[in-house]
Formats: C-alpha cells, sequence, structure tokens
C-alpha cells in the first residue's frame, strides 16, 4: 500500500557510493587529508571536504584534526573477510541500480535499457551483491534438490559465478560445474579451485557444455531474458541431461507475489527484453521441450521451480 516512506532517500548509500566509485574509499584506507585526498584523485576540495564530514558524521571516516581515514567499523565492514559485519562492496550493487530506476523516465519512452556504465569493476560488485544476497539461502536450497540424489551427483550451474549455490552443492559431494562468462570466470576462477568446483567460460546463448548431467541449476537467470531465449535454453538443458535428470529454475514467479511485477521493472531498465514470468509460461516452455512433472516450491524464502527430464 502507498506510505510516506517512498519519500525516503537513501542518502547514506549514495554518499558510499559515491565515494567508492571516485576511489575516496580506498584512499581513505591510509591516513591522508582532504586537500590530499582531492589532489591525489582529482577532486573539487570543497566537495571532498562535505561528503568527508559526511562519511565521519555516519561513522565511515575517523578524524583527527586533519588527518582522516577510515573508521575500524568501516575497515570491518567493507574490506575484513573474517568479520561478522563484513559487507565487501556487495552494497555497490545496489548502488548502481538505484542508478538505472532514475533513467525509468527515459526508458519508458525509448523502451530501451538505461544506458550501462562500463566500469570493469561492476562485474565484482554484481558477483559481491549476488553472493551476499545467496548466502543464507543456497545451503538450504542444497538441501532441498540433492535430498534424494545420490554422492557425486553431476551439477551444471548455469550462470552461477558467485559459486555460493555451487559451493554449496559441492560442500553436499556433489560434482560441480559453472558456466558463466568469460570475465566472470577470471574474476572467480581461483576461488572456483579451492572449492574444488570447474568453471568453464561461455555464453549459454550459445551453448552448454555437454554433460550429462543430474542436475541443471539455473539461480536468477531466466528474468534476464525474454520468452524467446528462455524457451531455448530450456531446449539446450535438455540435451545435456540425463533421463529422469532434473532442471531447477530459482526466479521471482509473476502472479504469486506482488514483488514480482515491481521486480519486472528493475529488468525493464536493466536489460533489452528481461522480465518476470508466470508460472504458466514457465509450463509452456519446459513442456515444449520435453520436461514433465513441473512444481513450484518455497524452500528458504525462495522460489524453485522444478521439472524432470523423463
Amino acid at each position: 500500500m502507498p506510505n510516506d516512506k517512498i519519500m525516503n532517500m537513501p542518502q547514506e548509500l549514495l554518499i558510499l557510493g559515491a565515494a567508492v566509485k571516485t576511489g575516496m574509499i580506498d584512499a581513505l584506507r591510509t591516513n591522508t587529508t582532504c586537500t590530499a585526498l582531492a589532489e591525489e584523485l582529482n577532486l573539487n576540495l570543497r566537495a571532498v571536504w562535505v561528503v568527508v564530514e559526511a562519511l565521519a558524521a555516519l561513522g565511515y571516516v575517523a578524524k583527527e584534526r586533519e588527518t582522516v581515514s577510515l573508521s575500524a567499523e568501516a575497515r570491518r565492514m567493507i574490506y575484513d573477510e573474517e568479520s561478522p559485519d563484513f559487507l565487501g562492496f556487495s552494497f555497490m550493487h545496489r548502488y548502481n541500480l538505484i542508478r538505472s530506476w532514475v533513467r525509468l523516465p527515459e526508458v519508458l519512452v525509448s523502451g530501451q535499457p538505461a544506458a550501462r556504465d562500463e566500469d570493469p569493476e561492476n562485474t565484482r560488485y554484481f558477483m559481491e551483491g549476488m553472493r551476499r544476497g545467496a548466502k543464507n539461502s543456497a545451503p538450504e536450497i542444497a538441501d532441498f534438490l540433492l535430498a534424494k540424489a545420490a554422492g557425486g551427483t553431476r551439477v551444471l550451474d548455469i550462470g552461477g559465478g558467485p559459486l555460493i549455490y555451487g559451493t554449496a552443492f559441492a560442500a553436499k559431494g556433489a560434482k560441480v560445474t559453472v558456466l558463466d562468462l568469460p570475465p566472470v570466470v577470471e574474476l572467480m576462477g581461483e576461488r572456483a579451485k579451492k572449492a574444488g568446483i570447474t568453471m568453464i567460460p561461455g555464453d549459454f546463448n550459445l551453448g552448454l557444455p555437454a554433460g550429462p548431467f543430474d542436475l541443471a541449476y539455473l539461480g536468477n537467470i531466466c528474468h534476464i531474458f525474454g520468452e524467446t531465449e528462455n524457451a531455448k535454453l530450456f531446449r539446450k538443458v535438455g540435451q545435456v541431461l540425463t533421463g529422469g535428470g532434473e532442471i531447477a529454475i530459482v526466479d521471482t514467479v509473476r502472479g504469486t507475489n506482488p514483488f514480482a511485477a515491481v521486480f519486472g521493472v528493475n529488468m525493464l531498465v536493466n536489460t533489452v527484453n528481461g522480465g518476470t514470468w508466470t508460472l504458466e509460461q514457465y509450463k509452456a516452455w519446459l513442456h515444449t521441450a520435453g520436461f514433465t512433472d513441473v512444481t513450484l516450491n518455497e524452500v528458504a524464502d525462495r522460489q524453485i521451480i522444478r521439472a524432470v527430464k523423463p
């Protein structure tokens, strides 16, 4: 229902995100001054001072006379992976989403997604955002999908570059292959090796590893693409699964909750033809691809569509 809270602007996130994008947060890992920051990063001194003062008031910066640096709390939150307060740069994914959403009026005119920020660091921000979002649900979902499987289940995790789900499957004894784009594989390759996961660079719209696999996992993939692409992807998945193998699709199903329609706007501003899709659409694509026994499940606050290859 409408309420006045929609008027609240995420000022803290916007300040912190701008400080990350301009290099201020990294520079503040060592003691410095506002003047030195402005000179080092080629920024306006007045603007730097105003933002540093705000970061200090919010607890991200410690000040001692003219000397400024990241506070101990901010260091733990952003850089200390062993800290229970660790977020890394996961918050930057939401910052980037806000930058896309404010272009919605233009998108309504053109029908085209908002212009992308081509900063290569955005891949890392996206990975960290996805990892944080999936951290709590992944073990429970792995338990659910592998509950009746024997050890050594061959899992293909399509677009699973953040490795949260792949790691959860591997922890259950599965042999996991992750297919994702080359920049993602380059970024996450070492982490995959440590987890015993095979990563393959590629575009799943062009093809999938030959397999065969017992389970194909599609986590938050289908909302990126339109109906034609999803139908083709399901057919490709069917070709690399064993008889009796399963496809598992985690996504937000339109028509089952209000959030699905709102999330559709996110895909409008960020993709060419992505969106959220109804269960009936998923069933049609799956049946056309030869799958049977389609079910919708709720696990760890996530929606999972399962289907079987006869």
